[in-house]
Parts: C-alpha cells; structure tokens; sequence
C-alpha cells in the first residue's frame, strides 16, 4: 500500500504535523506501508514566512507550491491514499482536492486539529490571509474516504458532511521526546509555565490578573513565557520570556511545575485540542486550564490539575499548588498517567492505522 500526505509545512517544522501523523511514519513502514510526504512550502520559504519583509520571496515561494502541486498531480494515479492535513494549498477553492477525489477517483484522508472552516479571530490580516478560503473545508469532508478530527467538536462539524468522521487526538511520544517527569518536591521557587504562538498569547488576559494578586500577596514563584514572540505586558515582576526552540523544546517545558491553558471560550478555541494541556501533563506536571474545547476531557478536575471557570478559581487553584509541593507530585503523576493511556502515541496507534482501511 502506498500513501502520499499531502501538507501544507516542510517535515519536522509545524507542531501540527510533527503531533498529528509525523511521529506515525515508522509505524506505517512496519506494517508494510510506503508513504512519500509532499510539501507545499520549501524549507527556504517556510523560514521567512512569518518575519516581517521579505514579500518578494514569499510571493515566489508561494507561486512554487502552486507548480509543485500540479506536478505531484501527475504522480497521484500510483498511490492508494492521498492523506491531506488541513488543505492541499494555502489560498483558493479546493480545485487540486477534487481533481484528486473526483477526476484521479482517489481515496482522501483528510485531517484538521482547528476550527479552519472559520478565521482565527488572532490571525494576522495580510494580503495571504485575505485569499484563504474557508469555506472549502466543508466541500473537503465531503469527497473525503475519511476525515480525521482532533476532537470531538471537530468530528462533529464534519458529520455534517461525511458520517465517516473520526476522532484522532492529538497525541505525544511518551517514550522517545515528552519521557521526563518534572521532580515537584525540589526545593527551588515553583515555576508556572506558559507555552504558545504569538496568536495565543491573547488567552492570557485571563490570568494576568490573578499572578498579579498572587505576586501581591508575596507568594514565591515564576511565570515563564516560552513562545516565539515575547508578551506585551508589564505588570508582573516576576515574569521571564524564553524564545520557543523546537531543539530544546522538551528541556524548556520540563523546566515548569505547573502549566497554565486559559482559552478564551469563542467558536474558535473550541476547536483546539488541549496540546498545551497534553504537554505539560506528558512531563509529570498539573495542567491548569479552562473549560473549553477538549481541555474538560484531559483535564479532570482536582485529580490531575484544575479546570477553572472563574478569576477565583484560577487564583484558589495556583494558590494550592504553589503551597503544597506534595499536591503538586500526586496531579503530576496522575497527569503523566492520562497521557501514557490515552493520549499516547503507542495507546492511538491502531486508531491511526486504521484510517487505511
């Protein structure tokens, strides 16, 4: 069986590939398959994308996807499914995606972890952005074999469209990259951790509040930032920023006690698929998040982190764990326990495998 992922990134670059399929490849090599990954972006493309400038180049890169995909068409016949994450290009109908389902009768796994049917309300308006086209999402499901969905409020969106729609979470290698466990019983100032994009650095005017009375009250601790954009923000003292690198990823999340997910509940974040929350979590530490999108079915309250509702409950839940470093153990152990079962590589190895069948 032969297999062509369609995507929109260079291999090894996006968290959404590298989370959602990338780390699946030898799996499919050991049960026989043969797989060839197709790009849209070059790498050179793909390292200037987001930086300011540089609109000649991208403008070329782009034009390039374009003549790449129309080239990969003709190899298309010679593959027995064609797995598609998010869109075969980044702008325009989805023509490439019929021709593939409609004309070349091929079968199309097609695979989202957002709400991409709609605009992310912290997306950035650039002229690229203008040309997307979200309504093709739904145009997609339908021709889809099958859709695969990070969650259930995905899943049910593309019921609408395709009744063979499928969870596919999200998931983490436990044993070769996310395999540490935060030892919470050192006796070094708690630290609280935040990870994200510069589009979700949004979500935390939620808790800005809170850390600042916190810090006001005298508690110890940290609240450290990793993202590739510093937060525009001033009012806490005790506030570090450590740029995202994808070659220390794992040693800088591990640096945490406790991890932060606040969303802000919009049709939007409802779609995300609690990856902060499984991060944390997958390195021994209490997930604290909100009560939106999949975050309610990783996060169970009290037993391996906090979900929290309100400004009091946010400050009632980072109260305790920064108190009670043994609280901190017993949630970080449970935590790392939820990811080894249920959001795991290995435990959703046969759910992924069978989307080829």
């Amino acid at each position: 069986m032969r297999i062509l992922f369609i995507v929109p990134y260079p291999p090894g670059k996006a968290p959404s590939q590298r989370f959602r399929f990338e780390q699946y490849l030898d799996f499919l090599t050991q049960a026989g398959y043969s797989y060839r990954l197709a790009p849209f972006l070059s790498d050179a493309t793909w390292a200037i994308l987001y930086k300011p400038g540089h609109t000649l180049a991208k403008v070329l890169g782009i034009l390039l996807g374009f003549i790449r995909r129309v080239g990969l068409l003709f190899s298309v016949p010679t593959y027995d499914y064609v797995f598609i994450h998010r869109e075969a290009a980044p702008i325009g109908p989805p023509v490439l995606e019929w021709l593939i389902a409609k004309v070349l009768r091929k079968k199309i796994i097609y695979d989202f972890d957002d709400a991409i049917w709609m605009k992310d309300p912290a997306g950035e308006q650039t002229f690229i952005s203008q040309l997307k086209w979200q309504q093709k999402v739904a145009q997609i499901c339908r021709w889809a074999y099958k859709v695969s969905c990070g969650n259930a409020y995905l899943q049910a969106y593309a019921r609408q469209f395709n009744s063979r729609a499928i969870i596919n979470p999200t998931t983490l290698d436990t044993e070769h990259l996310h395999n540490r466990m935060r030892d919470q019983r050192q006796s070094t100032r708690p630290i609280i951790g935040w990870t994200g994009t510069h589009t979700t650095l949004r979500h935390l005017d939620l808790v800005w509040p809170v850390l600042e009375r916190l810090e006001q009250e005298k508690y110890s601790f940290e609240f450290r930032v990793i993202s590739n954009q510093p937060p525009d923000y001033s009012g806490l003292q005790n506030l570090t920023y450590t740029p995202w690198r994808k070659d220390t990823e794992i040693e800088d999340l591990s640096q945490f006690h406790i991890g932060l997910m606040p969303l802000v509940d919009d049709p939007w974040a409802r779609g995300k698929c609690a990856f902060k929350a499984l991060q944390y979590m997958s390195l021994g530490m209490p997930a604290l998040v909100s009560p939106v999108g999949m975050n309610t079915e990783v996060v169970q309250d009290t037993y391996n982190g906090f979900v929290c509702s309100t400004t009091e409950q946010w400050y009632t839940a980072l109260r305790q764990l920064l108190a009670d470093q043994d609280l901190r153990a017993a949630q970080g152990a449970a935590a790392r326990t939820t990811i080894v079962e249920r959001y795991s590589v290995v435990s959703n190895k046969n759910n992924f495998l069978a989307l080829f069948s």
